[in-house]
């Protein structure tokens, strides 16, 4: 019993401890945050981080005097995490990207039936199904996508249009309509 007061009584003067670098630093480092950023949300995002990056890892910080200087650090390496993160996976609309995917013909959305697509989408290679089905089966966007597949967005719009042009190609020659997998030659 004596062990189990003593714990509690340690983690009491943590959170107290934690409490106080809070009270401490969040104003200083919301302005920093916000002169980087220039969002509220944006800085409270990263404020936040920061401090919940301390929680998990501040017990290391072998000399506490430079508490402050590690907290300022961590939030600028956070925000320049974020900066290269946005340059390399920007996000974009649908709208911006309609012209990327590919057309369909009206005859064939007619005749489609929903569990002979997805029975098609089988098909289609592994590495174009997972993309395909995110995006058109759950409805997420491409940057969600990228996250979930962990792949930059360029990779998931390229296989969503040839996953996309793999499954027309199996939709045509299941229907018979004539198109590139129906074609023949004569």
């Amino acid at each position: 019993m004596a062990a189990r007061s003593s714990n509690d009584h340690d983690r009491q003067r943590i959170d107290v401890d934690f409490q106080r670098l809070v009270d401490s630093h969040y104003g200083p480092l919301y302005r920093f945050a916000m002169s980087l950023v220039r969002t509220e949300a944006d800085a409270n995002d990263l404020v936040q981080d920061t401090f919940l990056t301390w929680a998990s890892k501040g017990h290391q910080l072998r000399d506490t005097t430079k508490a402050k200087a590690w907290l300022f650090t961590t939030l600028h390496r956070r925000f320049l995490e974020a900066q290269r993160h946005v340059s390399r996976f920007p996000h974009l609309e649908l709208t911006e990207s309609v012209n990327e995917l590919p057309p369909v013909e009206p005859e064939l959305v007619n005749q489609l039936d929903a569990v002979a697509v997805v029975q098609l989408l089988a098909q289609v290679d592994h590495q174009f199904q997972a993309a395909v089905a995110l995006f058109y089966l759950e409805d997420y966007s491409y940057k969600e996508i990228a996250s979930i597949l962990e792949v930059p967005l360029g990779t998931v719009k390229s296989r969503i249009a040839r996953g996309l042009g793999q499954l027309k190609d199996l939709v045509l020659k299941h229907s018979g309509l004539p198109g590139k997998a129906g074609r023949r030659s004569s």
